[in-house]
C-alpha cells in the first residue's frame, strides 16, 4: 500500500540526502514525520474500508418479504412460523425498515433535479442549476436586489461557509428559482425565508 511506497521513497532519499542534493534533505525529514506516517495510515484504513464496504443483497427487501409471507402460507403453521408471518406483515416492518433500507440500497435519497426545458433559446444566458443540501448550518452567502435590472443576486458568498465549499454559488449568481419557488418579484426578506 501506500506505506509501502513511502518506506521505498525513504530508501531513494536516503542515498540522495547522503550526496546533500538540494532540498532533499528537508524532503526526506518530510517523509519521516510522525504526523505524515499517521495520516497515511488512516489514508490506508479509509481505502481498505472503501474497499470491504458493505453492500445490499438486496434492492428489493419488501418485495422478498411478501414473497416469504406467501410461501409460508404454503408451509406446516407451527407457532414460530405463525409469528414470522405476523412480524412480516406488521406495518412497522414493512412501512419502515423495509421502506428504508430498500432507499439506502438503491441510493435512491440523493436530490433529484427537475429536467432542463428543450425549448432554450440559443442566444439566452447560461444557467445554472444548483443543489445544496443544508442541515442547520447557514447558507453562507447574502443575496441583494439588483439596482438596475430588480433581480435578486447573491451579493457576496462568505468564506468557508456552505456556499464557499461547495464551489457551485458566486458573488453576482442571479436567483431564478429557490426550492422550487420562483423568486421573481420577492424582496430579499421573502427569498431569505425560503433558503
Amino acid at each position: 500500500g501506500v506505506s509501502h511506497v513511502l518506506t521505498l521513497a525513504l530508501q531513494e532519499l536516503s542515498l540522495l540526502c547522503k550526496r546533500d542534493v538540494n532540498g532533499v534533505g528537508m524532503l526526506y525529514d518530510l517523509l519521516r514525520s510522525r504526523w505524515l506516517q499517521a495520516l497515511l495510515k488512516i489514508y490506508e484504513c479509509l481505502q481498505h474500508y472503501l474497499g470491504k464496504r458493505p453492500a445490499p443483497v438486496t434492492l428489493q427487501a419488501r418485495a422478498l418479504s411478501r414473497e416469504v409471507v406467501e410461501l409460508l402460507r404454503e408451509a406446516p403453521q407451527s407457532g414460530d412460523i405463525k409469528e414470522l408471518r405476523r412480524l412480516l406483515r406488521s406495518p412497522h416492518l414493512k412501512a419502515a425498515l423495509l421502506s428504508a433500507h430498500d432507499t439506502v440500497a438503491q441510493k435512491d435519497f440523493e436530490p433529484t433535479l427537475p429536467p432542463l426545458p428543450d425549448n432554450i433559446p440559443e442566444n439566452e444566458e447560461a444557467m445554472r442549476i444548483v443543489c445544496l443540501v443544508k442541515n442547520n448550518q447557514p447558507l453562507g452567502a447574502t443575496i441583494k436586489r439588483h439596482e438596475i435590472t430588480g433581480d435578486i443576486t447573491v451579493a457576496r458568498v462568505i468564506h468557508g461557509g456552505l456556499a464557499d465549499r461547495s464551489g457551485l454559488l458566486y458573488a453576482g449568481d442571479k436567483l431564478v428559482e429557490v426550492n422550487g419557488v420562483p423568486v421573481e418579484g420577492l424582496e430579499p426578506e421573502q427569498v431569505i425565508n425560503i433558503l
